[in-house]
């Protein structure tokens, strides 16, 4: 086995939904997926970054409105014929051989096949597709023919084909799919081009495409909605002869898109031939994998590691960050859930921090973007603040759809998932672990993260003493009201309460960050009282789900077990998954992947709880053995917080995360599309869980592993504060790999970085030419702490501030960030160990 290379031998009509997904090929842009340029069974689809369209269709006598990401005009097909026979089919055909292969370190996928046909001509036919990662205009499809016993002449047809819908998830079929209309198409000096509009978005896209290699030019059909080019290649028996189709994808989205079918023109025209396009492709695929690098001990592993990692860059690249664009569940891989973007980044966002901040950066601006719909929202519900949708698309709204197909009993039934608000502590948490990687707070995030709070500030009420939060669904998905009763939602569901605590005193803090956005006085001091009388409920000495659940009924699990949809199963049985204590995913139990026992602990005593040490040991059992593992998130949050309580458990789960595309362990959804948020989620177990890597206030990177004796050495490089490190672990002990090379104890701080606030300092200091003596003696503090002011990412107290501003002859809001997309420090510097030999007023 390659590390490198995922290989699919034979031809598996039933499997190529599968097949597809995993080969597809993107560049954070846009995406295509593996289908095959000829024949069927093929589900083709090619989708761009942020694209999305509305339709309404009529479902159980309703009408219903939907966004879907837009399934683009198809690019691939190209056939081919001997001589007398018809156009090849690989359903049809005498197979010899047949072979893909997905090349992970450059991102290509090549397919290879030997054919005969009826008169027993034997040929070998290579194909060899990118989409490029150098130029995200671009993707290219090159076929090598050769004849092995037999010479003459080889027809092939090349199309652009705008005949194409959404129609590749079975149980959205009786929803329109028929996005694209007004198709127009041409050919221009060589080159052949179709354009579509979407209904209702108008977003108009263009397709251009280039045929090079050994064929005589042909001049095209032209169709209403899609374009041919007939070629004949003169073959002579064991030479090869190619042919290249190059293709430009441009759209209205674009910047300067206003005429997408002459950029796309320009675009293919200018491009290189295959072999440059191909070295450009894999060179930038190179520098990726350089920041991406996670290497494990063994091929296997290695290998679906590394096809996570290719999966995730090719639906969020350094492209992605430039774009208007969130993160889509399912990738760019295929249509389930339309391409919408749930909270999915609250899995891949922390991966991302750490390897490639820009891009997570892009992703939080995707938020904000939204953020006056999100107020708008909030507005009409009666609520402060931003109230962020469970589903987005395009422009923000809601679009959730009212209702769902249970395919297991036929029934279109009411979708109240759209209940989730806890979808906007997510963005938050990313906004806040984004700072803590990177020292960054920009003033729009810091926006972000106030108007949130503000949110669930106004969501929580007092009744009897303590706020409650009603009306809400949890991450479980299954329970979305209490049995018997026709109002949907429920009260007091644990993570959304806990993580509210949380948000509370986090926006505390980002208003000190932030001191041109802080809030009133009284609206702090709500927040504060919020954090500090939220309520949790308990039962059976454990955390309860939601006020209640300790009296809902105990599942059949003999029965059920091994059942991972049981909401579909239980409603086609006639009942109802509400009655029971079960659970799809990690609920409650997300507040230990997010949080950690300590923080998890430390809250509850905030909120005047006295939480004995069993208790969320005891939590974590008792969900445990209530959990189906409906979602592929399941498996990722159970490994992370069994990893220090029961090594074989958390092993087995991270197998099955890491497996969970591959082996289709949802039985069927990968060929919709990957589950993007596992995938991240897997790469973020193996880079902090086990490694134990905790990014701190002060900008503090600690490590603390505990690596699988299986998983062997662990190896990356990460961005930390704008800083290369890198990292070497295995079950013994870790490294940190630069100009010193040295064992760290568990626990330890292994860097420290400078923030903004420091390099303002340094920077006005040398203005000035002044020491730091000089600079101390003048703000009437001591060396060592200007010295740590410009080491660490930490601000001084208002006093100190002022009189180290007055020295270096600037202003406090300049060495605050001036209100721009400077961020300031990071508080207080008065509890690192650096300083302990100070006295207090030595820093004030």
């Amino acid at each position: 086995m390659n590390a490198w290379t995922l290989v699919y031998e034979g031809f598996d009509p039933a499997g190529e939904g599968l097949r597809e997904a995993l080969c597809t090929l993107g560049n954070g842009r846009f995406a295509t997926r593996g289908a095959t340029p000829d024949g069927r069974p093929r589900t083709p689809g090619t989708y761009l970054a942020g694209c999305y369209d509305r339709l309404d269709s009529v479902v159980a006598g309703r009408t219903v409105t939907n966004e879907d990401i837009v399934n683009l005009p198809d690019w691939l097909p190209l056939t081919f014929a001997t001589p007398g026979s018809g156009w090849f089919r690989p359903e049809d055909a005498d197979l010899l051989r047949y072979r893909h292969e997905l090349n992970l370190r450059h991102g290509v996928l090549t397919r290879e096949l030997r054919w005969r046909d009826g008169a027993g001509r034997v040929t070998h036919v290579r194909q060899r597709r990118l989409v490029s990662m150098a130029d995200c205009a671009l993707a290219a499809l090159e076929t090598t023919f050769t004849a092995e016993n037999w010479s003459g002449p080889m027809r092939v047809c090349c199309t652009l084909e705008g005949r194409v819908t959404n129609c590749g998830v079975a149980r959205y079929r009786d929803l329109r799919g028929d996005h694209l209309t007004g198709h127009e198409t041409g050919a221009d000096d060589g080159l052949a081009w179709l354009t579509a509009t979407t209904r209702n978005a108008h977003v108009m896209v263009a397709l251009a495409t280039r045929t090079d290699g050994d064929a005589p030019a042909a001049r095209p059909t032209l169709g209403g909605d899609h374009i041919t080019s007939d070629h004949v290649l003169d073959l002579a028996e064991g030479e090869p002869a190619r042919l290249t189709k190059i293709v430009a994808l441009t759209s209205s989205r674009d910047p300067a898109g206003h005429d997408p079918r002459s950029s796309a023109l320009r675009h293919v025209r200018r491009a290189p031939r295959f072999d440059e396009l191909l070295a450009r492709h894999a060179s930038a695929w190179e520098c990726l994998w350089r920041r991406a690098r996670l290497d494990v001990d063994g091929p296997e592993l290695s290998q679906l590691v590394h096809l996570y990692v290719f999966h995730l860059l090719q639906t969020l690249s350094p492209h992605t960050a430039d774009l208007d664009a969130g993160v889509p569940a399912r990738g760019l891989h295929g249509e389930a859930y339309r391409g919408h973007v749930f909270w999915d980044e609250l899995f891949v966002e922390p991966w991302l921090n750490l390897r490639f901040p820009e891009i997570s950066l892009g992703l939080l601006r995707y938020r904000w973007r939204r953020l006056p719909e999100a107020r708008d929202a909030a507005a009409e519900a009666g609520y402060e603040g931003a109230m962020f949708p469970w589903q987005s698309g395009s422009d923000g709204r809601e679009e959730t759809q009212t209702l769902h197909l249970n395919p297991a009993s036929g029934r279109w039934l009411p979708d109240n998932s759209h209940r989730q608000r806890h979808v906007g502590l997510a963005i938050a948490y990313n906004v806040w672990h984004h700072y803590l990687a990177t020292g960054s707070m920009p003033p729009w995030c810091a926006e972000l993260m106030l108007d949130i709070a503000r949110f669930f500030a106004s969501l929580a009420e007092l009744r009897d003493g303590r706020y409650e939060i009603r009306g809400v669904m949890g991450p479980d998905e299954y329970h979305d009201g209490y049995p018997g009763s026709d109002e949907p939602g429920l009260a007091n569901n644990a993570y959304t309460n806990i993580m509210t605590v949380w948000l509370m005193t986090r926006a505390r803090e980002t208003a000190v960050l932030a001191p041109h956005l802080a809030p009133p006085a009284a609206e702090l001091a709500l927040w504060d009282d919020v954090s500090r009388r939220m309520r949790v409920d308990f039962h059976q000495g454990v955390i309860s789900q939601f006020t209640g659940y300790g009296d809902l009924l105990e599942l059949d699990w003999d029965r059920y077990r091994g059942v991972r949809r049981l909401d579909r199963a239980l409603e086609a049985d006639g009942d109802d998954v509400n009655r029971y204590q079960a659970s799809k995913q990690a609920d409650t139990l997300m507040l230990c992947y997010l949080l950690g026992d300590e923080e998890l602990t430390g809250i509850l005593e905030r909120l005047g709880y006295t939480p004995d040490p069993g208790l969320i040991s005891r939590t974590i059992s008792y969900y445990l053995r209530r959990t189906s593992h409906g979602s592929t998130l399941s498996a990722v949050v159970h490994a992370w917080i069994l990893a220090r309580r029961s090594r074989e458990r958390s092993w087995d789960f991270f197998i099955e995360a890491l497996t969970g595309d591959v082996s289709d362990v949802q039985g069927g959804t990968t060929a919709e599309g990957i589950h993007l948020g596992a995938m991240g989620g897997t790469l973020d177990l193996l880079q902090s869980c086990y490694l134990g890597l905790e990014l701190e206030r002060g900008g503090r990177l600690r490590l603390d592993p505990l690596v699988p004796d299986r998983l062997g050495l662990v190896c990356m490089p990460l961005r930390y504060h704008g800083r290369q490190i890198f990292v070497d672990a295995d079950h013994r002990e870790a490294r940190i790999n630069g100009t010193v090379r040295r064992t760290y104890t568990r626990g330890e701080v292994i860097m420290t970085g400078t923030g903004d606030f420091g390099r303002r300092i340094i920077h006005h200091r040398e203005r000035l030419g002044l020491t730091r003596e000089q600079v101390a003696d003048k703000a009437d503090m001591s060396p060592g702490y200007v010295k740590y002011l410009e080491e660490n990412a930490d601000t001084p107290d208002t006093g100190a501030l002022y009189r180290l501003a007055d020295a270096l002859q600037t202003t406090v809001e300049d060495l605050l960030g001036g209100g721009q997309d400077r961020p300031p420090g990071r508080g207080p510097a008065m509890a690192h160990p650096t300083l302990e030999a100070l006295d207090r007023d030595e820093c004030l």
